[in-house]
Formats: structure tokens, sequence, C-alpha cells
């Protein structure tokens, strides 16, 4: 049994994001892209949380339904993006991390607390917050052990966990005691886990992708795909998501593979100015320096760079495998870490093909189309044969 699932969304509740993204649409979406297990998203949000708790029912340990669709395997796992801005080490430092609640009861007391810390939760649904993250860890797991802390996109330049203008160079830097309890690192969409397989930091710990999507049409452009240990048919709860994250021995699940974006399609990739529409790879940056020759200000530096600084024993080689559908797989010749494919979202596809644009009705109709010939977005693209289609 395979849950593909996409645990960083947003809800309406936050800045530029679809008024489309509530339950009952994220569940109908989910379906059509071939996700069964979402992200609730932005649960710190006082409205959001209220609209949780009226829609949602739990089924599994951890995890939710729609209250109107008992019959659906669709489930909703509660995880929460957080922005910390604070200095530490004479920086100032912006972080942006996931948390995992494995109940309302465990949110509802975190977002107490946050607010008797000055938080404003009303503000946006991903609140920004003057804790650490060691604070913001020390908070969480004292209020519930089993809820789980993931760093988000976690080269970003500007907000995360290795970025190159707010970030640290280790795990261990950023959370401090707690960088043991750091299972897991979401890649984003700038990087991909070949990238971060090269990352000494991250070795041992499990290689997330997930979508960080504003609307309905961009969830599962990442995903990760929990399997069953035996392949057997089992439903799945919030302790086996976060055994399969800590790799734990006797875990009922495992991560089976990633579902990633084209990391040179992500705008943080390469170093650049976006305004002055100018982009270097990481060789001209070492060679010609960081300073743009158009505007002749510091440019910033992308992922690939920061990757290629972090990787202090260079990258290993690429090794892939083709599927029986001709789907190309990545794979760790280590063995340390799953294997992941590379998808270009099926609308896109249908847009070149048709030489249209993505928002035309001929291309959402024959999306639509396919999708409901083969299933899901993601068995149309990963799983069914191209003379099939």
């Amino acid at each position: 049994m395979e849950y593909v699932a996409d645990l960083h969304l947003h809800s309406k509740y936050s800045r530029a994001v679809s008024k489309d993204m509530n339950l009952p649409t994220m569940a109908f979406w989910a379906l059509k892209k071939g996700l069964n297990l979402l992200s609730t998203g932005d649960w710190t949000h006082p409205m959001w949380i209220r609209e949780i708790k009226q829609n949602l029912e739990e089924a599994e340990q951890g995890l939710f339904r729609l209250k109107d669709d008992k019959t659906s395997l669709m489930r909703f796992l509660l995880s929460v993006e957080v922005s910390s801005i604070y200095s530490q080490g004479g920086q100032v430092r912006r972080i942006h991390n996931l948390i995992f609640s494995p109940s309302i009861e465990t949110s509802e007391k975190i977002n107490t607390e946050l607010i008797k810390r000055g938080c404003n939760l009303g503000s946006d649904g991903r609140p920004i917050i003057g804790l650490t993250s060691i604070n913001l860890c020390e908070l969480v797991f004292s209020i519930d052990k089993d809820a789980m802390i993931i760093p988000c996109h976690i080269y970003t330049p500007w907000f995360s966990m290795y970025g190159s203008n707010s970030g640290f160079d280790t795990v261990a830097e950023c959370f401090g005691e707690f960088a043991d309890r750091i299972y897991g690192v979401e890649t984003g969409l700038s990087s991909d886990p070949y990238m971060n397989w090269q990352i000494k930091d991250l070795e041992k710990r499990s290689i997330l992708s997930f979508s960080d999507a504003h609307s309905p049409a961009k969830m599962g452009r990442e995903a990760t795909v929990f399997m069953t240990k035996d392949d057997t048919k089992k439903e799945i709860t919030f302790k086996d998501i976060t055994d399969a994250i800590k790799k734990d021995p006797k875990a009922n699940f495992k991560i089976g593979y990633t579902i990633e974006f084209y990391p040179e399609e992500g705008k943080y990739h390469y170093t650049g100015h976006r305004n002055c529409n100018y982009v270097q790879l990481p060789e001209v940056t070492r060679k010609e320096g960081k300073i743009c020759p158009v505007c002749k200000k510091p440019l910033t530096v992308g992922v690939m760079h920061r990757v290629e600084d972090l990787a202090k024993d260079g990258f290993s080689k690429e090794v892939s495998k083709l599927s029986p559908s001709g789907v190309k797989w990545i794979i760790d010749p280590n063995k340390k870490h799953p294997p992941f494919v590379k998808l270009v979202p099926l609308n896109e596809i249908i847009a070149e093909s048709l030489h249209s644009t993505v928002a035309s009705q001929k291309v959402k109709d024959l999306f639509d189309k396919l999708c409901l010939t083969f299933g899901s977005e993601i068995n149309a693209l990963l799983k069914v044969p191209l003379s099939d289609i």
C-alpha cells in the first residue's frame, strides 16, 4: 500500500494563497492529483483551526478525514509552517520550520504557548514568530514528545536552515541540543535528493519532498511516498509516518520514494538577480564573484552554489535506471536513501503539446480527461506506459 503525501501546504488564510485552499476542495484535488495524505496547513491561525475542527474528524491515530465523506481514503495530517526571525551568532536568522502535530489538542496547546510568548497568530497562516529554532523545539517537545519538527525548503537563500543569506552551516548550529530530534529535512523546489545526498550532515536524516502549494493545482508537484514494508494493505497512522521519517527499524512503513520538481525550474536554483534577468553557474560565481554585472549589487547566492559549498567531499556520480514504463529513477548508490523521480506537471506537458497555456480551457479539459482515464495525474505520469496514453 502506498500513501502519497504532500505535507507542506497552505490554507486560504496565508498570504498569496488561493481562496480554493479549503479542506473539501483540497481533498477533491488530491484525488485528481493522486495524493491520499495531505497537510492541513496553517493550524496556528485561529480561523483555520476552527475550520479544521468543523470539517475534520480523526480516522486513524493522528490522521483526519472529512466528516461528510466517511468512505474516502483521503487523510489529513496537522502540519503548519512557522517563520522564525531572530538573532543568533551576531547575525539575523530567518528559518522556516514545519511542525507535525499528532492531535488537535496538541496543536491548540502549542498555539496557546505561542500567544503567551507574544506571537501574532492571526496575522497570517504562516506566522512570524520571534522564537529561535531551539526555543521552538523546546516549546513543542515540552507539550508533546510525539510532535515532529522538519526544517522547510532548507536552501532557500533568505528563509531556511542552510540559506546563504540567513541560515547555518549545520543542523546542530541551528537546533543545538535538539539536533538529534531533527529526523528529516524538506528539499524545497530548488534542490533534489541527489543534491542533498552530498551533504554529510544529512547522511542519516530522511530527505523529504512536499509542494508548499498555494493553490490546489500545485499540490503534489513534490511528494513523499510512504509504503508498507511487507507490501500489505494497511491503514497508516501519525506514528507510522513519524517512525518512517525516523527510519525506526520497527516501523510499519518506510519512505519508498519521492516525487520531485526539476530543481532547475526553482526560482532559487542558480545564483542571480531576477530583476536583472541574470543567472550564473557556481563555477562562474567562483571565478567572477558575487556582484551582479548588470546593477553592480550583490547577487543572491543560489541553491546549487550553496550545496557545493556544503558538500565538502564533492559530488558523487548520479546513478539512474529506467522503469518498465520508461520513467527515469535516480538511485542512491550507497543505499542510504530511497530513490526519486523528477516529473514535469501534466498540465504543463499538455500546454506545451497544444501550444497553449496551462490556464486555457482546452488544457484543463484534457488534464481532467487524462486524470479520469488513468486514475490520477501521478498515475498518468509515473505508472502508465507512454504507449497507452
